[in-house]
């Protein structure tokens, strides 16, 4: 695919999502917003430069023992990570270019093949943010490309868009080139650039990767509440150093709001809360 088709079809997508943007998200109605239940969105995260071994053990201790989807680390602390989950049903996360994608293709496909070899399972890479920019779209989809074919048949590839330092436009197109160079999943922050994930920006990029593509909620995702906000707006994981606190419940100790999710009839979807009626 030449630079010319890829343009082509960023810029229809790009025209379709931003014309029909504002239409609402639809969440499964079987979603379980039970605190306990969003233990399988999590990605226990620890990024932190100055993160220690002992530290890294104890949120490996963490997701086995709540069952979190993954640990998400730097690099050099994946080995260990992969010993520790061994067995546990939980997955190893790696980031690659972190955490500003400033690496070139073949830095990052190499950066992607160590992870693997040491255990990585999935590998959450930051896109090249100044091809962004500068509408180098061809430069963007190589940089993909390169980790998702290092990544082939071994680990699930996230692509982190750094939605603070884009338009809605650029938004748009890099789930759009993502999904073209075969990742996984598209996720909002680093947590290193400002901002973080809105209700907003996950439910423009779910419209613009569809149903069958994965989409991440991560930077300021602290809260039961925020949590379950971003659930619904389309995430269906969530990137987050505050995994523990998510999964206690809500923070005013009720662990039984009503979310207005629309989802229950004779039962609520959380499992603690009578029902009295049986629509809104």
């Amino acid at each position: 695919m030449n630079t010319e088709q890829i343009n082509e079809i960023v810029k229809k997508v790009t025209q379709e999502i931003i014309a029909n943007y504002g239409g609402g998200v639809t969440y499964s109605a079987s979603a379980d917003f039970a605190p306990a239940s969003l233990a399988a969105y999590i990605d226990h995260t620890l990024l932190k430069p100055e993160s220690s071994i002992e530290e890294v053990r104890k949120i490996c201790d963490e997701a086995k023992k709540h069952k979190f989807a993954s640990v998400c680390v730097n690099p050099s602390y994946i080995r260990f990570v992969a010993s520790q989950l061994e067995g546990s049903g939980v997955t190893p996360c790696c980031v690659i270019g972190f955490p500003f994608g400033t690496h070139t293709p073949e830095a990052k496909k190499f950066e992607a093949q160590e992870a693997i070899q040491n255990g990585a399972k999935e590998l959450d890479m930051v896109i090249n943010i100044g091809a962004v920019k500068s509408n180098d779209w061809q430069l963007v989809k190589r940089d993909i490309q390169a980790v998702v074919e290092a990544a082939k048949g071994k680990a699930g590839v996230k692509v982190i868009i750094e939605t603070a330092l884009l338009t809605d436009e650029e938004k748009v197109k890099a789930c759009a080139v993502s999904k073209i160079a075969g990742a996984d999943f598209v996720k909002t922050c680093t947590g290193f650039a400002g901002g973080g994930a809105t209700v907003e920006d996950i439910e423009l990029m779910r419209k613009t990767v569809g149903p069958e593509m994965g989409v991440k909620a991560s930077g300021g995702v602290r809260t039961y509440e925020t949590a379950v906000k971003m659930i619904k707006a389309g995430a269906n994981r969530l990137g987050a150093t505050a995994g523990i606190a998510i999964i206690s419940g809500p923070e005013d100790g009720n662990t039984c709001p009503c979310l207005q999710c629309g989802a229950c009839s004779a039962q609520c979807p959380t499992g603690n809360c009578s029902i009295s009626k049986v629509s809104y």
